[in-house]
């Protein structure tokens, strides 16, 4: 999620809005409700778009506490299902429903997400499992995967959100998370539980926002950089690294200082997620702006070298429908 005094990224229940007409294609997917920090998964044949959820009556501050789920099976037309959790639903979290991160394993369905812990001991990550990709999600543990005392890299107390899993080939379990210090750790076999010692990545210009993607030979890290934020990365040929700083790869997203993206290939093709300030002032919910961010999404392309090409946001979005 995001830098504290001006990175919160927070949401309350959606009432009044509907949620069984699919949007029509464009840019942000949704003008029903405003959405941020997409996590994407694809499962037999569907895409399943996890969202924050920044509260529609409040232009003040990032106010969010629950997550949304939207589905798609072309890219163009997507079908909301409104909240699969709330914050409360970690009894020992207090508030703040900030950036998570969906992993399916042998059929079984698990979310992280950063959150702020009761009695002021600060940011940590849970994470809660369902049977289905629709929920519902309880939590698994009881208790926080990650917690602020277990990381000393900053003074800060939000230094451990934005949480991302990425599974090797082998099996190997990865969660990558952080802010003003990317880390990462592995998992244990049963997804709930740390397997060794959090480490510390080398990536310039970082802020937050990690999320790892493999394509061919290759291993992508994107994360957001500076304030307003853009999007970088860096590739590797191991999880482990080292890392090779490929530069900038999203400008700052229209209206909003914060970005958070998602990378995908559904069909054969590549897709760019992210939010930004869009939706227009005469939109069902109001106009956009920092504080009322929204999902959009657009094509991703490779260089013949593996390099990726420099993201280009539209207004219409995707417009072909992925077969």
């Amino acid at each position: 999620m995001k830098k504290l005094l001006g990175h919160f990224l927070c949401a309350t229940l959606i009432t009044g809005v509907a949620f069984n007409t699919p949007a029509l294609a464009k840019n942000p997917i949704t003008d029903k409700v405003f959405t941020a920090d997409p996590a994407a998964i694809v499962h037999n044949g569907t895409v399943y778009l996890y969202t924050g959820h920044d509260e529609d009556t409040d232009n003040t501050f990032y106010k969010m506490n629950d997550w949304l789920l939207f589905t798609s099976t072309d890219m163009v037309n997507w079908q909301a299902h409104g909240p699969i959790m709330k914050v409360t639903d970690f009894k020992w979290a207090k508030q703040h429903a900030w950036a998570a991160h969906m992993v399916e394993r042998d059929g079984k369905f698990y979310f992280y997400t950063s959150v702020y812990q009761h009695d002021k001991k600060g940011f940590a990550i849970g994470v809660a499992t369902a049977d289905t990709p629709f929920g519902p999600f309880k939590d698994a543990r009881g208790s926080a995967l990650i917690t602020n005392d277990m990381t000393t890299h900053t003074k800060n107390d939000w230094d451990d959100i934005d949480p991302a899993v990425f599974i090797e080939e082998n099996g190997e379990a990865y969660l990558f998370f952080g802010n003003l210090v990317p880390k990462y750790v592995k998992l244990k076999d049963n997804m709930i539980e740390l397997d060794g010692e959090i480490k510390v990545l080398d990536l310039p210009h970082f802020t937050e926002a990690l999320w790892l993607h493999k394509k061919g030979e290759y291993y992508y890290l994107s994360y957001a950089s500076g304030f307003p934020e853009t999007i970088h990365y860096a590739m590797s040929k191991s999880i482990h690294g080292p890392w090779e700083y490929k530069g900038l790869l999203n400008e700052i997203a229209g209206n909003s200082e914060t970005n958070h993206q998602s990378i995908i290939t559904f069909k054969g093709k590549d897709y760019f997620i992210y939010h930004n300030g869009a939706i227009q002032h005469d939109s069902a919910i109001g106009a956009g702006g920092r504080y009322r961010r929204s999902v959009a999404v657009d094509k991703l392309e490779y260089n013949p070298d593996g390099s990726i090409k420099r993201i280009i946001m539209t207004s219409e979005g995707i417009t072909q429908a992925a077969k």
